[in-house]
Formats: C-alpha cells, sequence, structure tokens
C-alpha cells in the first residue's frame, strides 16, 4: 500500500515534466493555487508601488543628505572662519601681550633707573647735608663759645656794676660802710684749698651784713658762700648778723640749702631792707 509520503515523492519527481508537457494539468495547478499567491500582474503592480516608495524613500534620504552636506560645509566654513577670527584674536591678543611686556620691561627700566639717579641725588644730597651741618655745629660751637665768653664778661660786668651802684647808694644816701675783702684763705676754708676769697660786707651802727652778688646762684654757690661767712668771722672775729644772697637765677635746689643756713635769698622783684 502507498502511503502519503510515497505520493508527495511521486509529486516532486513527476511534476516539472508534466507541466512541461500538459497544459491541461498546468492551468489546473495554477487555478488551485491562485487562492494561495497573487496573480504575477497584481505581484508586479505591487512591486512596481513597493519600488516607487523605496525610489522616494531613497530620494528623500538623498536629498536629506545632500541636505545635511550643505549644512556640514556651511557650518565647516563657519567653523574655520570663526577659528581664523579667534586665530587672528590670538595673534593679536600676542602681539598686545608682547608689548605691554616691553613696555613694562621699558617703564621698569626707567623706574630704577630714575631710582638710582634719585638716590645718587639722596646721597649727594645727604652727604652736603651733612657738611653743611657739620659747618652749623662748627659755628653753633664757635657762637656758643662766644657767646658763653660774652656772658661770663656781661654776668661779671654786671655783677661789677651792680655791687658798684648798690655800694655808692648806701654810702651816699644811707651813710652806711660797704667793705669790699679780698683776703687770703690759707685753710683752705672755703674752697678746700688755700685761695683768694672776694666777700662784700655791710656795716651800719655795728650791724653786719655779708652780701654775696651774683648772675646766678646754684646748690654749691650757696655753700660756697655759707663758708665764705665762716671764714670771714674766724679772720676777723667779728658775728656776721645777717647772710643776703642778691641774684636774678636761683637753682630752686638751692634754696633748702640757704634755708638751713640761714641765708635770705632776694632774686627778681624781691627787695632787700636795712
Amino acid at each position: 500500500m502507498t502511503n502519503s509520503a510515497d505520493i508527495k515523492a511521486l509529486i516532486r519527481e513527476q511534476l516539472p515534466s508534466i507541466l512541461a508537457e500538459d497544459s491541461s494539468i498546468r492551468d489546473f495547478i495554477l487555478r488551485t493555487v491562485s487562492d494561495y499567491y497573487s496573480p504575477k500582474q497584481e505581484t508586479d503592480q505591487k512591486f512596481e508601488e513597493f519600488k516607487e516608495r523605496v525610489d522616494r524613500i531613497l530620494d528623500q534620504l538623498e536629498r536629506d543628505r545632500e541636505e545635511q552636506a550643505r549644512k556640514w560645509d556651511e557650518n565647516t566654513h563657519k567653523w574655520d572662519e570663526n577659528t581664523r577670527k579667534w586665530d587672528r584674536i590670538l595673534d593679536q591678543l600676542e602681539r598686545d601681550r608682547e608689548e605691554q611686556a616691553r613696555k613694562w620691561d621699558e617703564n621698569n627700566r626707567r623706574l630704577d633707573n630714575f631710582i638710582h639717579e634719585q638716590n645718587q641725588k639722596w646721597n649727594q644730597q645727604y652727604q652736603q647735608n651733612q657738611e653743611t651741618l657739620e659747618e652749623i655745629k662748627k659755628m653753633n660751637r664757635q657762637y656758643d663759645s662766644t657767646i658763653g665768653a660774652l656772658g661770663s664778661r656781661w654776668g661779671l660786668f654786671s655783677e661789677a656794676s651792680f655791687r658798684n651802684a648798690l655800694a655808692g647808694i648806701l654810702k651816699d644816701s644811707f651813710g652806711v660802710e660797704v667793705v669790699n675783702i679780698n683776703d687770703y684763705d690759707p685753710d683752705g676754708i672755703v674752697f678746700g684749698r688755700p685761695d683768694q676769697v672776694e666777700i662784700d660786707v655791710i656795716i651800719k651802727n655795728g650791724l653786719v651784713i655779708v652780701c654775696e652778688i651774683k648772675s646766678s646762684m646754684s646748690k654749691s654757690d650757696i655753700y660756697t658762700f655759707g663758708r665764705k661767712v665762716e671764714f670771714y668771722q674766724q679772720k676777723y672775729q667779728r658775728s656776721v648778723n645777717r647772710k643776703i644772697v642778691i641774684s636774678p637765677m636761683i637753682a630752686p635746689n638751692a634754696l633748702p640749702v640757704a634755708e638751713s643756713l640761714g641765708i635770705e635769698v632776694y632774686s627778681y622783684a624781691d627787695s632787700v631792707s636795712i
């Protein structure tokens, strides 16, 4: 008994030759399979439609490609143009930087030269000022020496003038004896060594006043005056009733010493009564 597999194998083997030889069989088969396959005309039409669609898509893709290529070329052109612009800008910036660096170096050189010149001028001026200052100091020393000498002479002359004027007034107007004693102190009572001692003594009706008239009196001058009074009392064996110092300038630390020694001090507008 023949099975379906054998039949199928026989059909595959004999069908091509049968279709080629027998047109009725060929028509039968075409009618039988027409329900499963589209006719050739319809297939060709669909193929043509598909091909047209594909062509349109390809055309659109080509136009898109060309448009993209155009835009790419434009962008590339713009990019190149911008690149050239930036290159020009960067080149200009580099030239500006180099110019600024050159100017900065030039200004630094000028500043260094200016500072160097100013330092030289300053050193020269400083040297001149030092020389001028030394000249001024020298002149000051000479001036101080001159003023000091004049001051000493003025003080001595003033003391002598005041002493002579006071002696003349007291003698002529009040009948007072004024004695200027210039005696030798062999024991060094006054100065701690033998020396001449000058003392002004005022005597009236047995009253003895020892007076010291000087342009200025220091603390040591007060002590020296006190020792002059002691020398006078020992030398002449006479008691001194009053001890008077007359001076326009009395050192502040000399006043307590004068008070402790019983010395009367008269300065500025102070008055002396006899």
